[in-house]
């Protein structure tokens, strides 16, 4: 039985089902739903250009956040929704252990698959790094 779950949402379509398996899951346990989205910082620009890429970044992400309020509520979940700039896998496992989550879920693929071949995929890392059970849904 879980207390807290830690969804990590990217809008992406394997996100989606994610956020499905982890609504079912809080609503069966009575979990607090934590989704997390991550903005990821650009990797080379200037500062001035870096801060309107992270802003821009972080107000798209809280939209696709605030886009899922409705859905959870109807499903009598108690949730928090957290925005975040950073390297997606190093965040979903920092949030975890700041926040006391008892399972992360995690969609299977949310970037190209040349991405992935070159950098691992998200999920991987997380399922790799992360001390405390990962669920990641296909």
């Amino acid at each position: 039985m879980y207390r807290k779950i830690l969804i990590a949402y990217d809008g992406s379509g394997s996100a989606r089902k994610a956020l499905d398996a982890a609504l079912d899951l809080s609503a069966r346990d009575g979990a607090e739903l934590h989704v997390l989205a991550v903005a990821h910082r650009p990797d080379i620009a200037d500062d001035v250009e870096t801060e309107a890429v992270i802003e821009s970044s972080l107000e798209y992400h809280r939209k696709l956040l605030a886009d899922l309020e409705e859905p959870i509520r109807r499903r009598g979940v108690r949730y928090r929704f957290d925005a975040v700039v950073g390297h997606p896998a190093e965040q979903i496992i920092y949030y975890a252990d700041r926040n006391d989550i008892d399972l992360i879920v995690v969609g299977d693929r949310g970037r190209s698959k040349f991405a992935r071949i070159l950098l691992g995929s998200v999920s991987k890392q997380v399922t790799e790094h992360a001390d405390r059970p990962v669920l990641v849904v296909r």
